[in-house]
């Protein structure tokens, strides 16, 4: 009643029923995803291929900052520290107007770089954290059998490391769906953008961006409890 009230004190007039047919519509062949759920495609793509590359940067950059190479590591720290202490509204800026014209990268290969260097960043953090987390022992008992440090890693550390690692990491992955918004600011019709350009042509400012943060909520949540789920199995692992 409150948010009602408050609207009608504004002079605004709810118009609900104009919003659902952007997300659904009729049409003579049956129903069809409308803007805003087309936008939502977009950005879960962007979503799940930027996670894929950000695991891959994470891991590398993990990698080459447990190495015995003091240039990997300073490449390493140079690179965590510039992006951690940048905002990624910027820095989609300069990957979008200075890098993607040099390296003729689109909008979606400009995102997807940026959210990716972004989140690979903190992946990278959460990745280090999981293999330091390995005892001493485990590194010992593999030089003893004569294994090579690539066949440690990829035998004994990381598959040990991945029940420690996948929590959080799924918890990154959140805050990339949200972080993902920004990326409407150089006209990728994602679910934020989508959002815009509604209300651009219905004026319909407070219905369209509460649909769209629903949305938001709705894709979060769901991942929230998978991230529940999935500590709840790894610790059954643990124990």
């Amino acid at each position: 009643m409150g948010l009602r009230q408050g609207a009608e004190n504004l002079g605004y007039n709810w118009q609900w029923q104009r919003v659902w047919p952007y997300l659904l519509q009729s049409t003579d062949t049956g129903w069809e995803f409308g803007p805003l759920l087309q936008g939502l495609g977009v950005t879960l793509q962007i979503t799940v291929v930027s996670l894929f590359l950000c695991l891959a940067i994470g891991l590398v950059s993990a990698l080459m900052r447990l190495s015995s190479s003091p240039m990997a590591r300073g490449i390493a720290w140079v690179y965590l520290e510039v992006i951690r202490n940048t905002p990624l509204l910027i820095q989609i800026f300069i990957i979008y107007f200075v890098f993607a014209p040099i390296f003729d990268l689109g909008r979606f290969a400009a995102a997807v770089l940026a959210l990716s260097l972004f989140e690979g960043a903190y992946a990278s953090e959460i990745i280090r954290a999981g293999i330091l987390a390995i005892p001493a022992g485990q590194w010992e008992a593999a030089s003893a059998l004569g294994m090579t440090n690539g066949q440690n890693y990829r035998h004994i550390v990381l598959p040990q490391a991945l029940r420690q690692m996948i929590p959080p990491l799924t918890s990154q992955g959140i805050s990339l769906v949200k972080d993902s918004a920004l990326v409407s600011t150089i006209a990728i019709y994602d679910l934020t953008m989508q959002g815009q350009q509604i209300i651009a042509e219905t004026f319909l400012s407070f219905e369209v961006w509460f649909v769209v943060a629903a949305i938001y909520l709705l894709v979060t949540m769901f991942l929230g409890a998978l991230v529940k789920y999935l500590n709840y199995r790894f610790s059954a692992y643990t124990i």
